[in-house]
């Protein structure tokens, strides 16, 4: 079973090629970053737009990387959200003209799934497991209990994490997007003498918040002249640490509420590049007696070969879409959850 995989999400565009052997036969990425460098953060225009310039040559690239023709796929996979609602669009309607064109099965695929799935692709990883997906538009812990059996225990009341990262390095003066560049600052820094705050850290639960913390990076910085810019992100980087191995141990504890033989945490998401971050889950996942799985980098970002393997996924159970399906702005994993507390529209 062979699937196109088809991203259009947010700021990259993607397309690849899975087989149900967990080959990945192609899979082509293209950033852009430098169009969104000079706003600090996504222009949803700008990022449509260039979908919709790069989306065709990018999807005959895939194809010819794959040695493939159309006719010898099985189905065709598109995001159908959660996302920047224009670039969604322009995914998701390529991918239904190219399953209209050959008459292969369209699969409409949850952004989030396509994470939640990854470990599975890479690691042939067994249901359940507990994900840690951490990224610029996304902060939650969902137990993954099977194919479309998703439990949400956590997620953020304002701010992903991702996102803080952002804000952070804009107000550190370093490039974007902020992550890369927070970490590679912080390698430079000592956090000793800098006081930032642990939100949510020692309470119950494990939903996340960020908005204080990127406050009290900015009152750190506008009542201290002559802070080093690398002090300043390691004491940063430092709280953000504390604040997932805090939030992802209680995440644990109720996954293993569910499931007692839970032996799995899995970091997904554009964050779960940090390093940083990497080492102290390790840390607090021997200390529990789990195994944290990372996949490559280059998986954890969006990309295409994760919705061709949720598209594999589904195919293989028999589930796939009408070519009417709309595109989703908004598309929780977990429907049933309850809201986060205090949670705003970005919850």
């Amino acid at each position: 079973m062979i699937v196109l995989g088809i991203e259009t999400s947010c700021d990259e565009t993607a397309a690849a090629v899975v087989d149900d052997a967990r080959r990945i036969h192609a899979n082509v990425v293209l950033s852009q970053i430098a169009e969104h460098r000079p706003y600090g953060g996504v222009v949803p225009e700008i990022a449509a737009r260039a979908h919709v310039e790069q989306i065709d040559g990018l999807i005959q690239q895939a194809m010819a990387e794959a040695e493939l023709n159309f006719t010898d796929l099985d189905g065709i996979a598109a995001t159908a959200g959660p996302g920047l609602i224009g670039g969604v669009m322009v995914g998701l309607v390529t991918g239904k003209a190219i399953a209209a064109a050959t008459g292969k099965p369209l699969l409409a695929i949850n952004h989030l799934e396509g994470h939640a799935l990854t470990p599975r692709l890479t690691d042939d990883l067994p249901f359940p497991y507990l994900l840690l997906l951490v990224s610029g538009g996304h902060c939650q812990l969902v137990l993954i209990e099977g194919l479309g059996q998703y439990r949400r225990l956590g997620t953020t009341i304002d701010d992903a994490v991702g996102e803080a990262f952002d804000k952070v390095a804009k107000m550190l003066g370093l490039d974007y997007p902020g992550g890369p560049a927070v970490q590679a600052a912080a390698e430079k820094g000592d956090p000793g003498g800098i006081n930032l705050p642990r939100p949510m850290a020692g309470r119950e639960g494990c939903d996340f918040s960020f908005s204080g913390l990127k406050t009290a990076v900015r009152r750190l910085l506008d009542n201290n002249e002559g802070l080093r810019k690398e002090d300043v992100a390691a004491a940063f980087q430092l709280a953000v640490g504390d604040v997932m191995v805090d939030r992802a141990g209680n995440g644990i504890e109720i996954a293993q509420g569910f499931h007692a033989n839970l032996s799995h945490l899995v970091i997904a998401g554009g964050v779960a590049a940090n390093t940083h971050l990497r080492q102290r889950l390790t840390s607090l996942c021997q200390e529990r007696g789990l195994s944290l799985i990372a996949p490559p980098p280059g998986l954890c970002t969006d990309n295409g070969a994760m919705i061709a393997w949720a598209g594999v996924e589904r195919l293989s159970a028999g589930l796939y879409d009408p070519l009417d399906i709309e595109a989703r702005a908004r598309w929780p994993l977990d429907p049933d959850a309850k809201p986060a507390p205090f949670a705003g529209k970005k919850a």
